[in-house]
């Protein structure tokens, strides 16, 4: 949207296909043009849109743990793929891509709709119906670049069964207000997978670091952000064959997350929580030295629960429950910036600036627990970023956004 609260998802354009279509502008990311108006003229588009609501049922977090600071959580699980191969290629396991296939090998989906580099210009990303094994294992490992995976529902929507749907957690809430909206949609979900998601660079973040290894982002044939390992290294691949490469810390700590786009840094939700599963690393501990990869898996609905018990069951998956307190000790990181949130979209209101609707995901606690100075810096550093990201400018006219916020407070 123009008031820099899109987070890409393609909801819209699949809703209003006649109207709306997804383009990727290099400073911010995936859009729709024409530009969606926040005051609900496109109806259909806005009532799906997460960027401008979130909102979880009224019962969503009866008995939840942790005060449902977390989302809705009925076990927690630590797993990994037995194949070796797919293990070794996932960015923490392969856990995603054997749900997916394992769906589609027991008959309980056609398909997994998934997003993957696209064949012709690899900095960007495509959304696919994958409904082979070796589709759906291709399509493995993070993608640290803009995708609209929403925009493509249709896939889903025309098939000729029911299908799995792999997204960021804003994608996954949009799949489900969409189905909302659409009873067709709704009868062809078979599962949706949230992934653990800490902010989407812009295609900008992606030429950066490509360029910090001396390469002409033109001159790329294929990119891997993560996997062949855990956690993996960023890793491109050039046109004559040359490979090159850098730590996830030296790629996502020191250039990608400083170009993630403003609607991530407002959003209380980076686990996934209007998914039946989301998945994430483990970080609650130190990672041995060549340790193959392995994933939290947050069971968050019965449907859900099924699909990764019968994984389990058929060989797809190992793995195990663990203590629910295992979630906030591997991603500190996301319950402090939950708390950060609610200063940040307090502070947008206050100076006038349109800001996204939030019910049924608590995040004042979580900002009464931080320390003074974070809870300053999260009202300073937000007015500090509307200046710098020129926030009151609508973003169809905006120049290119600055890159200079750190992991941010």
């Amino acid at each position: 949207m123009d008031a820099h609260l899109c987070t890409g998802c393609g909801a819209c354009a699949y809703l209003e296909p006649d109207a709306l279509r997804m383009v990727d502008v290099p400073e911010f990311g995936r859009r729709p043009l024409p530009v969606v108006s926040v005051n609900g003229a496109n109806g259909n588009g806005i009532g799906a849109c997460p960027g401008a609501r979130l909102q979880h049922d009224k019962d969503a977090l009866d008995d939840a743990p942790f005060r449902g600071e977390w989302g809705p959580i009925l076990e927690l699980y630590e797993c990994w793929s037995t194949d070796p191969e797919v293990r070794h290629r996932g960015s923490s396991g392969g856990v995603i891509s054997a749900l997916s296939a394992h769906a589609v090998a027991s008959g309980s989906a056609v398909g997994a709709l998934q997003v993957q580099a696209k064949k012709d210009a690899p900095l960007e990303n495509e959304t696919v119906l994958n409904r082979g094994y070796d589709e759906i294992i291709g399509a493995a490992g993070s993608r640290y670049s803009p995708a609209s995976p929403c925009e493509r529902l249709d896939l889903v929507e025309s098939a000729d069964g029911r299908c799995v749907v792999v997204g960021k957690p804003c994608d996954i809430a949009a799949t489900v207000s969409a189905s909302k909206a659409r009873p067709a949609l709704s009868d062809k979900l078979a599962l949706t997978i949230g992934i653990f998601c800490a902010g989407t660079p812009s295609t900008r973040g992606t030429e950066e670091v490509v360029r910090r290894l001396k390469t002409d982002p033109a001159d790329v044939r294929r990119v891997d952000y993560r996997g062949e390992g855990w956690p993996g290294r960023f890793r491109i691949t050039t046109k004559n064959g040359e490979t090159k490469s850098f730590s996830y810390e030296e790629s996502w700590g020191e250039t990608l997350q400083k170009h993630r786009q403003w609607r991530c840094m407002i959003c209380p939700d980076h686990t996934g929580e209007f998914a039946d599963l989301s998945v994430g690393d483990p970080w609650y501990r130190k990672l041995e030295e060549g340790e193959p990869g392995r994933s939290l898996v947050v069971v968050r609905t019965e449907n859900g629960r099924e699909a990764l018990h019968s994984a389990l069951r058929d060989g797809a998956l190992e793995g195990h429950p663990i203590p629910l307190e295992r979630l906030p000790q591997s991603q500190p990181n996301l319950a402090s910036t939950r708390g950060a949130v609610w200063a940040r979209v307090l502070t947008m209101r206050l100076v006038g600036l349109p800001a996204p609707t939030f019910s049924g995901l608590p995040s004042f606690r979580p900002w009464l627990r931080l320390d003074l100075r974070t809870k300053i810096s999260s009202v300073g550093g937000t007015l500090k970023r509307i200046k710098r990201r020129g926030l009151r400018v609508p973003e169809s006219r905006a120049g290119q956004a600055s890159a200079e916020d750190g992991a941010g407070r």
